[in-house]
């Protein structure tokens, strides 16, 4: 009987907004997987420590992920360690909501940057790399939020469909290619980036009905891309079985 090879076993994946939640936990799941990593967030202490968590190899890059630069330094580090690229989650992302009159219009500034133009410049640079070595994997997280239409978050609302559509649109382009391009969007999850809303005095969703955990998420993800070559999930939507959505 042959050996049993699990289907991840040596490919190598770039995982940005890797320091904590959802892509923490993608990093752990793709690791025990026998992913090698690329880790990309703000906070290097964090991804460093993480590293050194994992089961297996990893190395992080402490970077900006709307800076123009990121998206090749990434690239080009994975090639510099493994040789390779296989695997882009853009995961990266922020969170800013408010009120007309409270909105802070700055924020939404930077989440246009780091929630959309980041994600499509990764995905294009990964994207035609994928595509001359002919074969390759970007899924782009988006949210329960890209479905839903609630008065304070529609500029956040709006820029996760942004991501769906272009995804999508990528994805069509690539048809063929042996590129593979796929969307999850997490329905309620209990990680950092409602903080900020709750250090405002802001109700939470995830403080107000059982969330999802950010294993979970990693999970499904890691089901995205075990799948065969010729089969591509465009489009995953996971909330808790507690959530109406």
């Amino acid at each position: 009987m042959s050996e049993y090879k699990r289907p991840l076993e040596g490919k190598v994946a770039i995982i940005t907004g890797a320091s904590s939640g959802i892509g923490e936990a993608i990093a752990h799941e793709l690791s025990t997987a026998g992913c090698s990593l690329v880790l990309t967030a703000r906070r290097t202490d964090r991804l460093n420590a993480l590293c050194a968590r994992l089961p297996g190899p990893a190395v992080p890059l402490g970077a900006e992920i709307d800076d123009p630069a990121t998206a090749n330094a990434l690239l080009e580090l994975a090639h510099q360690t493994y040789g390779r690229a296989d695997i882009l989650i853009n995961n990266a992302g922020m969170l800013v909501s408010g009120t007309l009159d409270t909105i802070d219009i700055d924020g939404l500034v930077q989440m246009t940057r780091i929630n959309y133009n980041a994600v499509v410049r990764t995905s294009y640079v990964f994207a035609r790399a994928f595509k001359q070595q002919a074969a390759g994997s970007i899924i782009n997280v988006s949210s329960v939020g890209a479905y839903l239409s609630h008065s304070s978050m529609g500029v956040y609302a709006g820029l996760k469909q942004a991501v769906e559509i272009f995804s999508t649109a990528l994805r069509v382009e690539l048809k063929g290619s042996g590129v593979r391009v796929g969307t999850i969007a997490p329905g309620t999850t209990d990680t950092e980036i409602f903080d900020r809303l709750r250090a405002s005095g802001q109700q939470v969703r995830a403080d107000q009905t059982p969330a999802l955990q950010p294993a979970d998420v990693a999970s499904a993800v890691r089901y995205m891309l075990e799948q065969p070559a010729h089969a591509n999930v465009a489009r995953l939507l996971l909330v808790s079985s507690s959530e109406s959505v």
